[in-house]
């Protein structure tokens, strides 16, 4: 109760007795039993009242479960503070949250990071942090606009935005920003702009936005645009188990969901959106012959030849 009345200014007996799930009867019992504590909890009467902390009232960080400590600690994500320059004020704070731990609890630090480690950047790849990520973070932070140059294409584009939040993806870095004149939102590599000017103009957040929610929907998007093409495959059981993992998972879910049912041999027709024919030949090799393209007949042709080839090499 204590926690839920300093992250807000007023909260009524319902809604205190919603978020804890207990009666309002329960609510004003424990808000009794605070204020006898010397916790300062002051109840205001009538229609908008409720329960509130009077003089900044604070807790110490007392009452952390071991999980809860352990857990804590797994949330710095040292790589991705180092890039966005925060790494400073990351190991302050946890050097804070340390000191406040209960002494049984001090070896948490160490135990969380014996534990878990994330590795963010793809294999055989070599991460390199863009050089304004740390400007494009600060920026995030203080929901301050920027006026910024990126590459597209071959040219140059230059765009007033209002910098919502950071992606990192695959040891990519992404912006989410609004577009200050249009008001639309779009997504940007860091890694193509090639200049960002911090403006005096602050911009006023919408509050409603949600950052994991447009992400996932614009990479769904994004995964949908580039498959312009459709090829007819028949999948054993074994195929159709390795389709997730050997085309792009959007595609394979969407061919599963409207695949038929099995013929007498067992395997399953399904129309398999691509982003081209030669795309196409090189993720369904992966699957070998657990897998029969049908149609197009050009495509087809290319996977005979490919055969054809196969058994000349192996009969020698």
């Amino acid at each position: 109760m204590v926690l839920l009345l300093q992250s807000r200014p007023t909260m009524t007996a319902a809604e205190l007795a919603q978020e804890l799930e207990v009666s309002e009867r329960t609510v004003t019992r424990d808000a009794q039993a605070l204020s006898e504590a010397g916790v300062p909890v002051y109840a205001e009467r009538g229609r908008a009242g409720g329960y509130r902390l009077v003089g900044g009232y604070r807790t110490r960080l007392t009452g952390l479960a071991r999980g809860e400590a352990e857990a804590l600690f797994l949330s710095g994500v040292p790589g991705a503070l180092r890039e966005m320059g925060l790494e400073d004020a990351a190991s302050a704070a946890r050097l804070k949250v340390s000191a406040a731990l209960l002494p049984s609890l001090s070896d948490a630090p160490r135990t969380a990071a014996q534990r878990f480690h994330l590795d963010a950047p793809a294999w055989f790849q070599e991460p390199k942090a863009p050089e304004l990520l740390p400007l494009v973070a600060e920026a995030v932070w203080d929901d301050r606009r920027v006026r910024a140059r990126y590459r597209r294409g071959e040219s140059e584009a230059e765009r007033e935005l209002e910098p919502y939040g950071l992606v990192l993806k695959a040891g990519v870095w992404y912006l989410c920003a609004r577009v200050a004149t249009a008001g639309s939102f779009r997504t940007y590599r860091i890694d193509r702009f090639t200049g960002v000017e911090p403006l005096e103009e602050h911009f006023s957040r919408d509050e409603g936005f949600d950052l994991p929610g447009y992400w996932t929907e614009q990479a769904e998007r994004f995964a949908r645009s580039i498959l312009r093409a459709e090829v007819v495959v028949r999948l054993s059981e074994t195929g159709l188990r390795r389709l997730p993992y050997a085309v792009d998972p959007v595609a394979a879910r969407d061919a599963l969901a409207e695949a038929g049912e099995p013929d007498a041999a067992g395997w399953v027709t399904v129309v398999l959106r691509v982003e081209s024919e030669d795309v196409a030949h090189t993720q369904l090799t992966a699957l070998g012959p657990e897998a029969e393209v049908a149609s197009p007949a050009s495509l087809r042709r290319r996977f005979a030849e490919d055969a054809e080839r196969l058994a000349a090499l192996y009969r020698a």
